[in-house]
């Protein structure tokens, strides 16, 4: 059994991991990450103290998919692509999707957070881990500069200040030649509002940075272009989801503030 030691932040990956591993159990699996099950079952950490709400894992599972989905995508139209999978967690994202030998892949965290992947996953062609902050610039430098870039930032931004994320968007497009961003994204408000999300209580973390639709994150930069941004409540599946999730995608048709609660963006640089 690996020990888990994670505060503020760094502990919401248990809810997220606990989340896949619950859909994995469930007979009309999303996302099938029996391998996130396996890990759940290898930690000293009783996930019923994570915050996972009935209805949370098929919510994580239907989020998870649709990155998936974006970065197979992504990589069958660029097969030698550098992937960079920010604020990875525990993750199993690279073994799910398996890419081709000629992927270079970069799984980014905290030090603590990479240290208990090294107990939990194993090595593969073409993968690394680097232990830092995303905000910290030097663990870019560590990375080849040679080929169009896929960044992942899945359940990330929120837990950025706005002058870090910013930052970090730049540094990237600074450092490639071309690539894309997928994300996910919370408006002011649906900051706000996340006061009363169980998980981040349990896990004792703070939000911080409101992304505001298209126009604000095209700002950032004059070379972004948003090609796919989706408010969470029109996602294909979420009718698979809680009653009240459902009831809130419902009022989201009549009520444009809650469309924009939460947001998965698909950007081009």
């Amino acid at each position: 059994m690996s020990t888990v030691n994670l505060k503020g932040e760094k502990a919401t990956l248990l809810a997220t991991l606990y989340s896949r591993a619950l859909d994995a159990q469930s007979p009309d699996s999303t996302l099938r990450d029996t391998m996130a099950l396996e890990t759940v079952r290898r930690l000293d950490f009783d996930f019923t103290q994570a915050g996972v709400r009935p209805g949370d894992a098929a919510a994580a599972a239907l989020r998870a998919g649709y990155f998936d989905r974006w970065a197979r995508r992504f990589l069958a139209s660029c097969p030698d692509a550098t992937v960079l999978h920010l604020g990875c967690g525990l993750d199993t994202r690279v073994f799910r999707l398996d890419p081709g030998p000629s992927v270079r892949w970069f799984d980014v965290d905290y030090p603590e957070v990479i240290e208990l992947r090294r107990e939990l996953y194993p090595e593969r062609a073409g993968y690394q881990m680097l232990g830092s902050s995303v905000t910290d610039p030097s663990w870019l430098t560590r990375v080849p500069a040679d080929r169009p870039v896929l960044v992942i930032a899945e359940g990330l931004t929120m837990y950025l200040t706005e002058d870090d994320g910013r930052a970090l968007f730049r540094r990237i497009i600074g450092h490639f030649p071309s690539g894309r961003f997928v994300f996910d994204g919370l408006s002011g408000p649906g900051i706000r509002l996340q006061k009363f999300n169980k998980a981040v209580q349990a896990a004792g973390a703070t939000v911080h940075w409101g992304i505001e639709g298209p126009g604000y994150i095209e700002a950032i930069d004059p070379r972004l272009q948003v090609v796919t941004a989706v408010s969470a409540f029109d996602l294909e599946g979420t009718e698979r989801l809680s009653t009240s999730f459902r009831a809130m995608a419902k009022m989201s048709r009549y009520v444009p503030v809650l469309k924009r609660l939460a947001a998965f963006y698909q950007v081009t640089f």
